[in-house]
């Protein structure tokens, strides 16, 4: 177990209890997407090297954590590497992931900076994770912004995919074995200073796509401080309406960089996020969570950050 205190809020008539920022403090974590399955939270997230201090991102496996409290988190060390993808020609760069369930099998969207974004595939939550194609499912070649991916499963059993880095985010279909696009990747109109960090989540119907912004610039030209956006839609592929802002900025002094994701558990949303409060460095960063609240109106409370 990894240690934490545990936090008690009271809200709205409800006690609820979940760990204490940052939730992960054996490790440096970034980049939560957490999937619910079989009422457990299965924390999949990127993983800062120790010794990345002052040395910029140096990210080579992911890491997985469960928990069925919210509160007691599991190490389960590293489930995958980029070693898992031969194909790469890189020895750096695992970035921020997601993993999915569809018909009894979970599928790992992985993106290898400068490579396009794979996907391995795993009769398990907990691996192992294997790649069946071989190759890319994503890359467009002339540039590296094909960062960050992330899949929702609507209620009709279409699946989609949007990924984007550099101030553009895509989205697309993809087809029922969950490894080839069905038709083209296409711009999400509608966004207001897209800068990485895409997560979907439906409410009440409407679909929501949470990014970071380009708020300051942080160092060596990464952007930074970043703030958390959404925007509403219909339709999962939009066009959207731009919101507002629901998490300002984890402090300078806590990191250069923020990734947000939006999750229901036991009746609850959370607001998983990073920061750097217990590094104290912007490259060594550590996985949050804090609870998130839907107003009547759709539109979502700003997260208070513990």
């Amino acid at each position: 177990m990894t240690s934490a205190l545990a936090a008690l809020l009271a809200c709205a008539g409800q006690t609820v209890l979940y760990a204490q920022d940052p939730i992960i403090q054996t490790k440096y974590t970034a980049d939560p997407a957490p999937m619910v399955y079989n009422d457990t939270v299965f924390l999949y997230t990127s993983h800062d090297e120790d010794d990345a201090q002052g040395y910029g991102f140096k990210m080579l496996d992911w890491q997985l954590y469960t928990s069925t409290d919210m509160v007691n988190w599991t190490d389960h060390g590293p489930i995958a590497s980029l070693k898992d993808f031969t194909w790469r020609k890189r020895d750096n760069g695992a970035w921020a992931l997601q993993v999915v369930e569809r018909n009894g099998k979970f599928y790992m969207y992985c993106p290898l900076h400068g490579n396009g974004i794979g996907v391995l595939v795993s009769d398990s939550p907990y691996g192992p994770f294997k790649d069946p194609i071989g190759k890319p499912l994503v890359w467009q070649k002339e540039h590296w912004d094909d960062i960050d991916p992330t899949v929702y499963i609507d209620d009709d059993g279409q699946a989609y995919i949007y990924n984007g880095g550099g101030g553009t985010c895509k989205g697309g279909r993809l087809k029922d074995n969950m490894m080839e696009l069905d038709g083209a990747m296409r711009t999400m109109e509608g966004l207001v200073d897209f800068h990485e960090a895409t997560w979907i989540h439906k409410y009440n119907g409407k679909y929501y796509l949470s990014y970071s912004d380009n708020h300051e610039l942080g160092q060596e030209g990464v952007a930074g401080w970043n703030r958390m956006h959404y925007a509403i839609s219909d339709h999962p592929l939009g066009p959207w309406k731009h919101i507002g802002i629901y998490m300002q900025p984890t402090r300078p002094e806590t990191g250069v960089t923020n990734h947000g994701s939006i999750v229901q558990y036991k009746g609850q949303w959370f607001a998983f996020y990073h920061n750097s409060a217990l590094s104290g460095d912007p490259w060594l960063r550590s996985v949050c969570v804090d609870r998130l609240y839907h107003n009547a109106d759709g539109t979502i409370r700003m997260v208070e950050q513990r």
